[in-house]
């Protein structure tokens, strides 16, 4: 068995840093559920103060639904760089995938049931088991499917919000809002011992991971990885100097459109149509502007030299990603500091900020010992167990 994990000097850090970009925006997404009795209400219509309604406006244009898409392109980009690794050496990766991606299903259930209900991990590593299945496929396969599979859905559901706008022009959004839901996540989080957190989590991941949470991923995550797939067999990123002209094309097309959709519900009087469009299309466009630009700017040495800092985030992101969860729940969770619903969306987003900048510093520090971060070195360990073990014996 020939198959290691990537050395370091042969990532992209292009990737590295369009995954750390990523994880300030998720992480910028995420405060509003520590801090908010999400997923039980809306955030357009909740902040009351008009600094809160501005800056949850000007998030929800250029962060909110954006960034976890271009994380999951990544994550199919980079389960493709690993499967054409291992068909290169000959080996067969379809099992140590399928172990990697079983430890990273066990990492997000102890991340679900101990940290913080809404975990990604076991909706990617759920997705990757099919993504697994078509990597053999040619990337235009790639591509087709994703497309179709997210058309069905999502372009299904926005013709029947069209239609339903058409009907009732504006919608009374307070109609979908679940008061006792709300209630109960405000005492369990907000005034509750860790147990009583824990027991509204469990209520939280009933709405998180409900059946058909499964089933609505395999229709909009899965596609993202079998975009960020394709893009991967084609090798964008690493061509990015010979493809100048496609990115360029690509970054000036996407941004504009997806910042045009993501504005809609605010430029126009809103209802379930425009929120959809928003989410479901402005979103995902504006990740693809968002990864061209970074793709272009990445192409100026001194750029990516300046960014690196983000790179080593980047390199250690689901370090980062719980770091994150550990942090956020324990600042706004009685059991921590307690200052649930306490503080604005100013002070939450700069916080936020602030967090990424220190967890930059600590990437940059760790690194200076470590080759990897250290839920890193854990799933490597998990997943590549004995053949580690022997590769560290013959070097020795």
């Amino acid at each position: 068995m020939n198959l290691t994990p990537t050395p370091m000097q042969k990532r992209i850090d292009t990737l590295d840093i369009i995954r750390g970009f990523s994880l300030l925006g998720i992480f910028l997404v995420n405060m509003f559920a520590f801090s908010t009795p999400s997923p039980h209400i809306d955030l357009k219509t909740w902040f009351e103060s008009p600094i809160d309604k501005q800056y949850h406006q000007w998030l929800d244009i250029f962060v909110q639904g954006s960034f976890y898409p271009l994380f999951s392109m990544l994550f199919g980009y980079g389960l493709a760089m690993q499967f054409t690794k291992a068909t290169q050496l000959g080996d067969n990766f379809y099992k140590i995938g399928s172990k990697r991606l079983g430890v990273l299903f066990g990492i997000g259930v102890l991340h679900a049931f101990l940290i913080w209900w809404g975990d990604i991990l076991m909706t990617y590593a759920f997705c990757g088991f099919f993504l697994l299945i078509l990597l053999r496929l040619k990337p235009v396969w790639l591509l087709t499917i994703g497309g179709v599979l997210y058309g069905i859905v999502h372009g299904f559901l926005v013709v029947l919000m069209g239609l339903a706008s058409l009907v009732e022009e504006s919608t009374d959004f307070s109609d979908f809002v679940d008061i006792t839901a709300i209630e109960s996540a405000i005492a369990a989080y907000g005034s509750g011992s860790w147990t009583e957190a824990f027991m509204q989590r469990l209520a939280d991941l009933q709405v998180q991971a409900s059946p058909s949470m499964w089933i609505v991923a395999l229709f909009t995550i899965l596609p993202y990885m079998l975009l960020g797939a394709a893009a991967s067999k084609w090798k964008l990123v690493e061509r990015a100097k010979e493809k100048r002209v496609f990115w360029i094309a690509l970054t000036v097309i996407t941004l504009p459109v997806g910042v045009a959709l993501k504005m809609l519900p605010y430029n126009l009087e809103r209802n379930l149509f425009l929120d959809y469009v928003q989410v479901s299309f402005g979103g995902p466009i504006l990740a693809i502007g968002y990864a061209g630009l970074i793709v272009l700017l990445c192409q100026i040495p001194k750029f990516t030299k300046i960014l690196s800092p983000v790179a080593k985030a980047g390199r250690m992101s689901m370090t980062i990603y719980l770091m994150q969860s550990i942090i956020g729940t324990f600042i706004f969770y009685h059991y921590g500091l307690g200052l649930y619903g306490k503080i604005g969306v100013d002070t939450v987003t700069w916080l936020a900020v602030g967090i990424f900048v220190l967890q930059i510093v600590f990437a940059e520090l760790w690194f200076l010992k470590f080759k990897q971060g250290p839920v890193e070195a854990v799933w490597k360990r998990l997943t590549y167990g004995k053949m580690l073990q022997k590769k560290e014996e013959i070097s020795r």
